[in-house]
């Protein structure tokens, strides 16, 4: 430790990591026309693929009132509106190849938030035209495309960004520097974890095809991935998913009382509702004005192995986003990844509890570390031993508060793997348990072990002098129990902050950080450098479920040593006029 008070770790990662500014300051950024540049009055000219839902959230936050909006390409025109009316002048498409060839000469930059199947495809074509991409999280589904990607971005020398706006929060930095400062000690565990999805999983048959609306062209939605029928789903569907509802948590236990409905499920029980309107209020939209949520469209897709990665790439790239800066995590320390839990192995779809387990060797300055990935359906999946949920958990009011607060920005863990709702906390049923920590026991609504208060966390840095905590994207910062974090006193800050991050509009900083890089400032802060080796090393986990013990991974050749079938799940198999390469 120095006379500071800061550990030699603290400035070697600190300063490899100080953030994406540039030298002079945000708004230092040399004009567009000095870098070739057309458009005018300094502004981007920005086009999306995807101009509904998350998409059209990211597209208005870059265009801030300031950009041009010159082209927006979606495969379901129905889905696409609201960004269609925002924005009337730009040109719209559902093909975005036609986009790219038709407007190119127009798009500096573009927005990428299909589906996660079509993440790589849509972002190589677009830097191979020389755009700049801000593409949504995870970054890709399989780790092959991850590593493309992170290599397209430094071939073609665009400015990229993924969509995890955990990495523009005050506390995610914060994290960063209470380790670096070697308040916890070295950390040889993280736990974390979030509840099972709201979209239903575990399906064992295909329902029989049905029309496809109007407004979508399916074909373009299927894009690189096999071909199949479109169908929105039977009565069958409709009776697992009322099933799968009615057991709620373990247990038998069914939905809780005066659970509020959000976007695609009920917060902190994995309800899905089939029944409610795509369209209605705070929904996630739907197409054609059918008056359910359908089988693959619109967000179950992220639930199917061809399509998405579970929560592992919904959540997990949130949620584990501290450990990855914080501990420097990367692929090529990687030695395993394995599943340790499952309760089922679906034919097509992934199970809905699972847990996981990544063995990183050590990396410079620090030792080998183990981080464990669970979902489940409530309660905290570790707990320090000797320290019940409620002595974790943060006195209120006291200690350093850092921002985002939940609901501004901020997460509650356990609600459903995203829902943002107040007054919710992890629920606790059975959950399975990391080494030297303790299974939670019952008890619902924010209660953990013995019916006691659940710590507030939904990830825990295991230090050999005391213990981390992070919520959701990484707020909710803390140390435990909540007694020590009362009496703690932060370091000084090292890491830059992100504008706008503190006034809890953390999605708009990260975009806007993006717009920054594209006009010639520093390389974002979840640039492909960073975010692909992330990614790349993350998604292994939705390989690592459809086998049985420890998958030994080799960096060098991108495959598992001890399982060659494992191996095909590495690297997609892209549909006929569909493939990519750098």
């Amino acid at each position: 430790m120095s006379q500071h008070g800061f550990s030699r770790r603290y400035f070697f990662y600190g300063s490899l990591l100080a953030g994406a500014v540039p030298l002079g300051g945000f708004g230092s950024t040399p004009s567009l026309k000095a870098l070739g540049y057309k458009s005018p009055n300094e502004r981007l000219n920005l086009a999306a693929i995807g101009a509904g839902g998350q998409p059209a959230a990211d597209l208005m936050q870059a265009q801030a009132g300031v950009e041009n909006v010159v082209a927006l390409a979606d495969v379901d025109w129905e889905r696409g509106r609201e960004s269609f009316e925002r924005f009337p002048k730009a040109v719209k498409f559902k093909d975005f190849r036609q986009m790219l060839d038709k407007q190119g000469k127009e798009i500096d930059a573009v927005v990428v938030g299909p589906p996660d199947h079509m993440h790589t495809i849509c972002a190589m074509a677009c830097m191979q035209h020389g755009k700049h991409v801000y593409v949504e999280k995870p970054l890709t589904r399989t780790s092959w495309e991850a590593r493309l990607l992170t290599q397209a971005a430094e071939k073609y020398k665009v400015a990229t960004q993924m969509g995890n706006q955990g990495y523009s929060h005050d506390a995610t930095r914060v994290a960063c520097e209470i380790f670096w400062s070697g308040e916890i000690g070295e950390v040889k565990e993280v736990h974390a974890w979030t509840g099972r999805p709201s979209w239903p999983q575990e399906m064992v048959t295909i329902p029989a095809p049905t029309p496809v609306p109007d407004s979508l062209d399916w074909d373009l939605w299927l894009g690189g991935s096999a071909a199949r029928p479109f169908t929105t789903g039977d009565e069958g569907y409709k009776t697992f998913v009322q099933e799968r509802n009615a057991r709620g948590g373990r247990g038998g236990r069914g939905v809780p009382a005066g659970a509020p409905v959000v976007p695609g499920g009920i917060a902190g029980s994995g309800i899905f509702d089939p029944a409610r309107r795509p369209g209605a209020p705070g929904g996630r939209g739907g197409f054609g004005g059918q008056e359910n949520f359908g089988f693959y469209l619109p967000f179950n897709w992220r639930g199917f192995y061809d399509f998405g990665s579970s929560l592992i790439g919904d959540w997990g790239v949130h949620i584990l986003g501290p450990a990855n800066w914080a501990l420097q995590l990367d692929p090529k320390y990687l030695v395993s990844v394995e599943c340790i839990k499952k309760n089922s192995l679906p034919a097509f779809t992934f199970p809905d509890e699972l847990a996981l387990k990544y063995e990183f060797a050590a990396r410079p300055g620090m030792p080998p570390v183990t981080i464990y990935w669970y979902h489940h359906a409530g309660g905290d999946a570790y707990t320090p031993p000797g320290m019940t949920g409620e002595e974790a958990r943060k006195i209120a009011g006291m200690g350093p508060q850092v921002g985002p607060a939940a609901g501004r920005g901020g997460f509650i863990p356990g609600s459903g793997g995203g829902a943002q709702v107040a007054g919710r906390g992890p629920g606790g049923a059975g959950a399975p348990g990391g080494p030297g920590g303790t299974v939670p026991a019952g008890g619902g609504g924010g209660r953990g072990p013995g019916g006691g208060q659940s710590s507030g966390y939904n990830s825990i840095f295991v230090g050999s002098k005391g213990y981390m905590g992070t919520s959701g994207r990484g707020e909710g910062v803390g140390l435990l129990p909540g007694s020590r974090w009362a009496e703690y006193k932060l370091p000084n800050p090292y890491l830059q902050r992100s504008p706008g991050a503190s006034t809890g509009s953390n999605h708009a900083a990260h975009v806007r950080d993006w717009v920054r890089a594209c006009k010639g400032g520093a390389p974002a802060c979840s640039n492909f450098s960073i975010a692909g080796p992330y990614t790349e090393w993350l998604v292994l986990g939705a390989a690592a479920i459809h086998y049985e013990g420890k998958l030994m991974w080799d960096n060098a050749k991108m495959e598992f040593t001890n399982n060659k079938d494992a191996t095909k799940w590495i690297k997609p198999t892209y549909r006929k006029g569909w493939e990519v390469k750098l």
